[in-house]
């Protein structure tokens, strides 16, 4: 008894085969072996062809069979994790009409400003929580002002985990999640936000039927299975936004729970139990997996451009023919505040966490008598970490107070240095699990078709690999450099 996920990214879909009684992963393929294109006509554009993303399915599901060798009608269920934020649109022949904005794309900022100067700070947050911003809603408006021709043939609208699924099963809905994602959802009406809608001049007809993130939400069909060599009628049971499903993964469901990702940017997702907001929507709030009106579960994401791709410009850059395993050697032999040296780690562009400005990274207190490239690496390391803590203190004014972070073995999570200097600063616990988003995605699946009666049931069998403790030996020394690294933000912020 098998269940299959999918994580669409914006890089790779990849595919993994869980063992549903076990807990287990069988097998884990991706595609392509390099990243997907990215179509970028003007600077700030970010699109994809949704083709890409179903014909790379396609040969990841291929490869993930051969590899597991499993029979496909012992299968019981798909979940589907996916690149946030995208833009879908369908014609009525179900065609789609134009490539998905995706996640990255900026041409929809000013729109979402306009909206929420017009529409009014108090209106937006009370009932969608964030700014309409540069989500999937402004994206649409987008659509509709610069290329009237394709607008006029819009029959549907979806995000990327709809398409696919649509795809798989033929049949077109959507979650609360998923909508809350896009700034489409309006959390007091409980309903699809119709007053962003209105202002916007969109049709509420544009948005597909709701599902529960957890239930079955189509079937596999005669075709679509004999493309993908697996059998017809296996339900699909689960959808999710890549990090929603990345907290999910890690059994992040309940109120102080958080999850973490430290790769080329890094997320902070912890779980809320009450309707709130950041006033300057420095971290967003979203329907987390597990929300209803009647029993809150908010996701409050927080998200840092600037945090592995740091780590990969100082060994470019400092010690090109070095491993990150190595490097990590060298890290932890600087003392904890690099001997005063201080890098903000936000060359990466904007950042949503200051407000949508773009600071660039700083290098400050460099001292040509003490300091060496060794002294770079740990205070990469510990500049990405003070932006975590620095967008923490934010979460704890929307009810997030960490006891535990969870995050999967990997990354900047390797980095002993990187992840008990976190422990410290943050006084929680980091606990680290051999998990992804593909197999987050086929636990999803089960709950959904009912193979487990709780999430309690499907992570029964999640392995913790390892977890650190918080160290006050040098708590003293690493609240120094905190608050240095904090006033030099603080100092170029004043200026931009």
């Amino acid at each position: 008894m098998y269940l299959l996920g999918y994580d669409i990214g914006s890089s790779s879909v990849k595919a993994s085969l869980l063992d549903a009684e076990k807990g287990t992963c069988v097998a884990s393929c991706f595609s392509p072996n390099t990243e997907m294109a990215i179509i970028s006509k003007k600077a700030g554009w970010a699109e994809q062809e949704p083709a890409v993303w179903w014909e790379n399915l396609v040969k990841a599901t291929h490869e993930l069979l051969k590899v597991a060798g499993i029979n496909p009608s012992h299968i019981l269920g798909i979940g589907i994790s996916y690149q946030m934020h995208g833009l879908v649109i369908l014609d009525k022949n179900m065609k789609v009409l134009r490539p998905s904005i995706i996640w990255c794309d900026s041409r929809a900022v000013e729109i979402g400003n306009k909206a929420f100067a017009e529409l009014g700070a108090e209106k937006c947050l009370s009932t969608l929580l964030n700014s309409p911003g540069n989500f999937t809603a402004s994206k649409l408006k987008w659509v509709k002002d610069n290329e009237p021709e394709i607008y006029s043939k819009i029959w549907k609208i979806m995000l990327p985990g709809d398409y696919i699924a649509f795809r798989l099963t033929s049949e077109l809905y959507t979650t609360s999640s998923g909508l809350s994602e896009g700034i489409l959802w309006d959390f007091k009406s409980d309903s699809p936000a119709e007053s962003l809608l209105n202002y916007y001049g969109i049709e509420k007809s544009f948005i597909p039927d709701l599902v529960p993130a957890f239930s079955v939400q189509g079937k596999l069909t005669a075709s679509v299975a004999s493309e993908l060599g697996l059998s017809e009628g296996i339900p699909v049971a689960y959808r999710a936004g890549d990090q929603p499903n990345n907290a999910f993964s890690l059994n992040v469901l309940n109120p102080g729970e958080i999850a973490a990702t430290a790769g080329t940017s890094g997320v902070v997702y912890g779980v809320s139990g009450e309707i709130k907001y950041d006033p300057q929507s420095r971290v967003n709030s979203f329907a987390h997996v597990n929300h209803q009106k009647s029993d809150p579960r908010l996701g409050v994401l927080l998200c840092i451009n600037g945090t592995g791709i740091l780590n990969s410009w100082v060994r470019k850059n400092f010690y090109e023919n070095t491993d990150y395993s190595a490097l990590n050697d060298i890290a932890e032999k600087i003392p904890v505040g690099s001997d005063g040296l201080c890098i903000l780690p936000f060359g990466n562009g904007a950042e949503r966490m200051l407000s949508n400005r773009e600071i660039g990274c700083h290098i400050a207190n460099l001292n040509f008598n003490i300091h060496t490239k060794a002294h770079f690496v740990r205070a990469a390391q510990e500049g990405i970490i003070f932006s975590f803590k620095y967008g923490m203190e934010i979460m704890k004014t929307l009810g997030i107070h960490p006891s535990v972070i969870r995050a999967g073995n990997a990354n900047m999570f390797l980095s002993p240095v990187f992840r008990q200097t976190l422990a410290n600063i943050s006084g929680a616990e980091i606990e680290l699990y051999n998990t992804d988003g593909a197999q987050g995605a086929a636990r999803g699946a089960g709950i959904g078709t009912g193979i487990y009666k709780s999430p309690a049931e499907a992570f029964k069998t999640l392995k913790k690999l390892h977890s650190v403790k918080p160290n006050t030996s040098s708590t003293e020394q690493l609240i120094k450099a905190y608050n240095i690294w904090k006033n030099e933000l603080e100092k170029q912020l004043s200026k931009s």
